[in-house]
């Protein structure tokens, strides 16, 4: 009697334990539906499952490339216990084959299945097992696997109906994580770009701006490494190269300035196609050059990377280079297109900044154009008119001191004409610091740095267009004679007073002028005399010039260092 009791109960078990179970599973769909964050909803799903099937232990692998499992998460082992098990499963054995045949499989024994591969060391023994696909949108995008039913029994019919049922509802919940999780990847994207846009705008210098995109860039691509890589920008470096402008993250120092191939990398790529190019893992893709020394054999730097092109101007184009540490997963199509995005926005937000910096530019230069002509039209004038004046005005005076002293205001207003001449030339000139150096701010440059030493500052006026007539290689030799000649005064004139004139017409001609104690014994320069002023001498007889040492007629002594060379045609 007790035998049929026995019997009786365990017919009405699983009838008693169905309707915990329906309320389970509605409550796992329903708490699986208020989740937005993908790694949570993932884990509850799992979770889930373990708990509505009576299983010991639980997984989910979400299948990535070449149907291999690019993440695998686990319920009922222990953190150490992972660790001493180690690498997670790639999708072989009875793992794989539900990525072959993505239907239901329930297993009594997985070991004696055609598929099954073993476990690795340190793993705990499993024998029962179900698994069961999950989709999203028509597409498999992972597995459930439960193994190790609770009391030794298999899994039945009823635990795959559940664990069915569980992997539709999830699919609907893993879809709406992902579609916030989406909404909320582009709205960083665009607080990125809007981050980058203002700081372009309020003027900030463009090479920060390129550490800024680096920056976000990585932040909202969950990347671990940025660098943004420009056509040539190293010595040496022509179009056949891109250079690293700016690296950002994990391993920065080492790569920063590094020059590439544009032909037989991932950015190059990028740059001369116009188009996106990513890899999964860099470390086993031919396309890719090691960006850091020795990277190939660096397994914690090396890993997914995607290069996009980044349009610099018309003619040039570099990329913005991502990537992730091996092991993590390769970004996506989503991500790529995001990635695409954000670089084309910010060559535009690039290009507008370098728009406004030219339109700033052509306003200075329109200024000083009306400056020059009002200094020309107005002041010259004014002067001029009043020098002509005061020299008509001399045969009026009878005492002759009165006449001296109204000359030497002539004489006066005759230099500071000379004076504003130079000045409009160099306001005119076209050595604005962004074409190349400007002979004439480089004299002043030159005449500054000599006031340190002389203890005072000296005269400086500069005459004729400088900077448009004279090349480059003779400015040089010109700031190199001024150099020395300034020098020579500090060391051995002992001078109150130095006037330096630089002047430009059928040559350029430089004069150092000062009142110190003058040539001793000798009224010019041989070729005995000390190696600055021979080397003065040969830069003038290098380009066909003339070179002098003498001492003023003034008064008072001191030197006057004369150089000349004629402008070539």
């Amino acid at each position: 009697m007790s035998t049929t009791a026995d019997h009786k109960l365990a017919a009405q078990r699983p009838h008693l334990r169905e309707p915990d179970r329906i309320r389970g599973l509605l409550d796992a769909v329903m708490s699986l539906g208020r989740g937005l964050e993908l790694p949570q909803v993932l884990r509850g799903i799992v979770e889930a499952a373990v708990t509505l099937t009576d299983a010991e232990y639980g997984a989910l692998g979400v299948v990535g490339d070449q149907q291999k499992l690019s993440e695998f998460l686990t319920v009922g082992m222990s953190e150490e216990l992972e660790a001493r098990i180690g690498r997670t499963p790639c999708g072989r054995g009875i793992l794989g084959e539900l990525i072959r045949n993505p239907v239901p499989l329930r297993l009594t024994d997985l070991s004696r299945h055609s598929r099954s591969y073993g476990f690795p060391p340190n793993h705990p023994p499993m024998r029962t097992f179900l698994g069961v696909p999950v989709r999203v949108r028509d597409e498999v995008f992972g597995n459930l696997y439960l193994t190790e039913k609770r009391g030794g029994a298999a899994f039945d019919e009823d635990d795959e109906a559940v664990l069915t049922t569980l992997s539709i509802a999830a699919g609907v919940a893993i879809d709406n994580a992902r579609i916030y999780h989406e909404s909320r990847r582009r709205e960083r994207w665009l607080e990125a770009l809007g981050e980058i846009t203002r700081s372009l705008l309020s003027g900030t210098a463009a090479g920060e701006v390129l550490h800024l995109i680096a920056e976000r860039a990585m932040e909202v691509a969950s990347a671990d490494h940025a660098a943004v890589l420009l056509p040539g920008g190293q010595a040496g470096a022509g179009p056949e190269l891109l250079t690293v402008e700016v690296a950002h993250g994990h391993g920065a120092s080492r790569i920063d300035g590094l020059a590439v191939p544009a032909d037989g990398s991932l950015a190059g790529l990028a740059a001369r196609s116009g188009r996106p190019v990513a890899s999964s893992d860099v470390r086993e893709d031919p396309r890719a050059h090691p960006m850091e020394a020795g990277e190939e054999h660096d397994d914690d730097l090396c890993g997914p990377t995607v290069s996009v092109p980044l349009q610099i101007d018309a003619g040039a184009s570099g990329a913005l280079r991502l990537s992730r540490l091996a092991g993590r997963p390769a970004f996506d199509d989503t991500e790529v297109k995001l990635i695409s995005g954000f670089a084309d926005q910010a060559a535009i937000a690039l290009e507008l900044a370098r728009r406004r910096a030219e339109s700033e530019d052509l306003a200075v230069l329109h200024d000083r154009d009306r400056i020059a002509r009002d200094l020309h039209d107005l002041a010259i004038q004014r002067l001029f008119a009043t020098g002509m004046t005061l020299q008509s005005a001399t045969r009026l005076i009878d005492r002759p001191e009165a006449a001296e002293r109204v000359g030497r205001a002539v004489g006066d207003l005759d230099t500071t004409i000379q004076i504003i001449r130079s000045t409009i030339f160099g306001l005119r000139a076209t050595g604005d610091g962004t074409s190349g150096p400007s002979l004439r701010r480089s004299m002043a440059e030159t005449a500054q740095a000599a006031g340190r030493t002389l203890g005072f500052p000296p005269s400086l006026r500069i005459e004729g267009p400088v900077d448009t007539n004279v090349p480059g290689e003779l400015a040089e030799q010109v700031l190199a004679v001024a150099a020395e000649a300034l020098s020579n005064v500090a060391r051995h004139a002992r001078a109150r007073r130095v006037e330096v004139v630089l002047s430009v017409g059928d040559e350029v001609t430089l004069t150092v002028t000062d009142d110190g104690a003058g040539l001793p014994d000798r009224r010019d320069a041989g070729p005995r005399h000390s190696g600055g002023l021979a080397n003065m001498r040969s830069r003038a007889e290098l380009h066909g010039g003339v070179f002098s040492v003498t001492s003023p007629a003034a008064a008072g002594g001191g030197t006057r260092v004369s150089w000349s060379a004629p402008l070539p045609e």
